[in-house]
């Protein structure tokens, strides 16, 4: 049995007054990216068999992830446009026919993300400058080696800096997890509508997937 401990990121205050069930959960965690075990590309290739195309389809509807659907078209993101994770995830396993696996990091989250429907983003402890939470983009800042953000986009920060865009798949190059880093946080995003204890399921699922 793992010990996680789940903190809970500030908000900034005008989206805190915006959505006030939005939030950022945290969890610290000593594990090293690593080449993925074959259990865990057995699981992938398991959850992939129940990704059916009939799923998919109906998946939208589920409450986690129309929860999600509803909170990105708040914020002026299409979702039909810019798929949230885990849509994106259930599209890509009807194209490839399959789950693909990548690293240890990268299948934890899918796992994580695709059983819950919770996005789930992994940082670099080390590189990760006092409390993270949620706010807004400033202008002229930017996801440093990713791209440029616009003035309002919605952001994962900590004290010094944005280090991944919500909804998205993108984490800054100088935040994220490489062969190099020895500790990691987990990241979720809650919004209204999703359950705390999915959030948390996605956090531990992901961890364990990390330990195995």
């Amino acid at each position: 049995m793992i010990d996680l401990k789940l903190d809970e990121g500030w908000v900034e205050a005008e989206l805190a007054g915006d959505f006030p069930e939005l939030g950022l959960v945290h969890a610290p965690v000593d594990a090293k990216p690593r080449k993925t075990p074959r259990e865990v590309k057995q699981r992938l290739r398991a959850l992939a068999d129940r990704y059916t195309g009939g799923k998919v389809i109906h998946m939208r509807q589920d409450a986690v992830p129309w929860a999600y659907r509803v909170f990105s078209r708040q914020v002026g993101i299409d979702p039909d446009t810019d798929r949230t994770p885990v849509e994106r995830i259930a599209l890509e396993r009807l194209r490839h026919g399959g789950m693909e696996s990548h690293n240890l990091v990268d299948d934890a989250l899918t796992i994580a993300i695709a059983e819950t429907g919770v996005p789930v983003f992994a940082l670099d402890s080390d590189k990760v400058v006092g409390e993270l939470g949620l706010r807004q983009a400033r202008s002229g800042e930017e996801l440093a080696g990713v791209r440029p953000l616009s003035v309002g986009q919605l952001v994962a920060a900590d004290e010094l800096r944005p280090v991944a865009l919500l909804l998205g798949d993108e984490v800054a190059h100088d935040a994220g997890v490489t062969w190099g880093t020895r500790r990691m946080t987990l990241c979720a995003l809650r919004v209204k509508g999703v359950p705390p204890i999915s959030v948390e399921e996605a956090l531990w699922m992901a961890a364990e997937t990390l330990y195995t």
